[in-house]
């Protein structure tokens, strides 16, 4: 939402490349199919953002761990110079209307694409995403029947892309706390009364970060440059150590490592 008020109907003027190789190398055609083009739309599906343009291509993009995007030379915003270019500014876009868009990737971990719009259902990184998390199609049937056929930990199934599009590593952890299931718990061992909790849950959390721009660890920012703040919110997020939140439970967050992510969770609350 943050990209669509400056850039959703703008046209393109030229594109600047400073770094052609992200997490993979950009298309060869990618500054020639994009300057002197329009943004008609711009959409998001799980982790991706889609950028359609007026020539019938879309631009692909997914920010990784430390990938932002940046607005500059309009209105409440600085100039753009540059001259003093971030040394992590990798792609410029520069709008018709003067609007200046800086992509900056400190580790290169996100990724930008550039394919026919013909070929998006088929896209592979795309074709195979699960249910959106606020969409009508999660729901307490949906997770269940997922969660009857998966006996690894549940924390590690709700980060399958497969199955459910867009819930990252923080957000997995602060909905199984508010839900009160144990991340260790077995994904065919929740109940379906536990799984009605969970898809709450998880709509909460996630129109809770929504609203407060989601959460800084690290390098994230939104496209305004602001800092996240839900992380000043987390119930249980590297909150390694300190007492539950949980007003009915005096119990203390502890830290565990699944599949290479810390997870945090309480294990008085959480069964």
């Amino acid at each position: 939402k943050g990209l669509q008020q400056y850039m959703e109907g703008q046209s393109i003027g030229k594109v600047e490349v400073f770094t052609s190789k992200l997490r993979w190398e950009l298309p060869g055609s990618f500054e020639k199919n994009l300057s002197n083009q329009t943004i008609t739309t711009i959409a998001r599906r799980g982790k991706y953002l889609i950028l359609e343009v007026s020539n019938g291509h879309c631009l692909i993009v997914h920010l990784g761990m430390t990938g932002s995007f940046a607005i500059f030379s309009t209105m409440g915003f600085p100039k753009y110079d540059n001259s003093r270019r971030d040394k992590h500014d990798h792609v410029i876009f520069h709008l018709g209307n003067g609007t200046v868009i800086a992509y900056n990737d400190p580790r290169k971990f996100g990724m930008m694409d550039l394919i026919p719009e013909s070929e998006l259902s088929i896209y592979p990184p795309l074709k195979t995403l699960g249910v959106e998390p606020l969409g009508n199609g999660f729901d307490e049937k949906y997770l269940k029947y997922h969660l009857d056929r998966r006996s690894s930990p549940v924390k590690n199934f709700l980060l399958d892309q497969k199955v459910i599009a867009g819930i990252g590593n923080i957000y997995a952890s602060e909905a199984l706390w508010r839900a009160g299931i144990s991340p260790r718990r077995k994904a065919n061992r929740i109940s379906e009364k536990k799984a009605g909790l969970l898809v709450t849950a998880i709509r909460d959390v996630l129109n809770d970060a929504i609203k407060s721009g989601g959460s800084t660890l690290r390098n994230y920012r939104s496209v305004a440059g602001n800092l996240g703040y839900f992380q000043h919110q987390f119930c249980v997020y590297d909150q390694e150590g300190e007492p539950c939140s949980n007003e009915n439970c005096d119990g203390q967050i502890h830290r565990i490592v699944q599949t290479g992510r810390s997870t945090f969770y309480c294990p008085s609350c959480q069964k």
